[in-house]
């Protein structure tokens, strides 16, 4: 009953079913019929193949199946008649009405079928391709915004995942401080705090501006300072051509903590992280370079989970970025570019 009742579906039908009027009307004319009655045989006639059309195509045939073949079969006769004798019937009625001329029995001559056959199934080639092509459109739609679902849903949690995991390191920090009862554990706090205020209440929709999230690097680096004494040397500029610009929260975040927790804090002579973010034209290009340990990767790189699922939220949100990560003996780099125009 549900299909019977699909307003929608039933648009389409009337749409198609204009069409067929509109073909049939001019065809009429051509075989010198008037305007009017052109117009009304075909508007009778074209109610009822739009009515038997949309029972097949929306009741019969999603019910058809072979191993149902005992009541295919018969359906498909009963829609025989309907196409041809159900028709001629129609078509008398009509003529009662005096809203039909065609169609009609020849006295004292056998009726044949074969006319009303043709304009039925010549309908019921119409009226399928239009079903199908809706269907096929709908099925479409419908796939793309299980898709769009499905990468939001991916995202959400790439973002439950990213989020706690960089709260957790920045609790690290504190608690470094607080056991050493460093005098400037309270200033970690605080800056802690600012920390998740923006995680809380500015980082929660799907963009922000290039000023807020500088902010939140800016804070972060600051609590990190407070681990070190002089010995480590950082340097973070930008050059932003428009402050205004949008980017999704944390997006640059795992970055920057890996140059600190997989550098800086395992470097024990000369630590350095060198941070510089550039935004021109709507091309952003990020660079991150920090100190290391030398050891017997031969360069080889090991991907975190900030790394792993900063690829895969660029995957989701862009179609042109590039993330590179280089190392050279003592020095460890990241580099990402993204095209923000290109954001799907």
């Amino acid at each position: 009953m549900k299909a019977l009742l699909n307003m929608q579906r039933f648009k389409l039908y009337g749409w198609v079913g204009l069409g067929i009027i509109a073909m049939c009307t001019y065809h009429e004319m051509i075989n010198h019929k008037g305007f009017v009655t052109a117009l009304l045989d075909c508007l009778w006639l074209t109610i009822w193949l739009t009515l038997v059309n949309y029972l097949l195509y929306e009741y019969a045939v999603p019910r058809f199946r072979w191993r149902r073949f005992y009541i295919m079969i018969p359906s498909l006769f009963l829609y025989l008649f309907l196409f041809t004798g159900g028709f001629h019937l129609w078509a008398q009625f009509g003529a009662v009405l005096h809203l039909n001329t065609d169609y009609l029995d020849v006295p004292g001559k056998h009726h044949n079928y074969t006319e009303e056959a043709s304009f039925s199934f010549a309908s019921v080639t119409l009226f399928g391709i239009a079903s199908f092509i809706y269907q096929h459109v709908r099925l479409r739609q419908t796939a793309q915004q299980l898709r769009i679902e499905k990468q939001a849903a991916e995202l959400n949690y790439l973002k439950s995942q990213t989020n706690p995991h960089f709260l957790f390191n920045t609790l690290n920090n504190v608690y470094a401080l607080a056991r050493d009862k460093s005098d400037q554990a309270p200033e970690s706090i605080l800056r802690l705090s600012k920390i998740l205020r923006y995680m809380l209440y500015e980082a929660g929709g799907p963009f922000i501006a290039v000023e807020q999230e500088l902010k939140i690097i800016g804070d972060y680096i600051s609590l990190e300072r407070l681990r070190y004494d002089d010995s480590l040397q950082i340097n973070f500029n930008y050059d932003i051509e428009d402050m205004r610009q949008s980017l999704p929260p944390l997006l640059l975040i795992p970055l920057v903590e890996n140059a600190f927790k997989h550098g800086a804090a395992e470097t024990r002579s000369q630590p350095f992280v060198d941070i510089h973010l550039s935004i021109a034209n709507r091309q952003l290009a990020f660079l991150v370079r920090n100190s290391m340990e030398e050891n017997s990767d031969n360069g080889q790189v090991k991907e975190n989970i900030g790394l792993s699922n900063l690829r895969r939220q660029l995957e989701l949100l862009y179609t042109d970025y590039e993330v590179s990560v280089k190392r050279l003996r003592s020095e460890f780099s990241a580099r990402l570019t993204i095209n923000l125009a290109s954001h799907v």
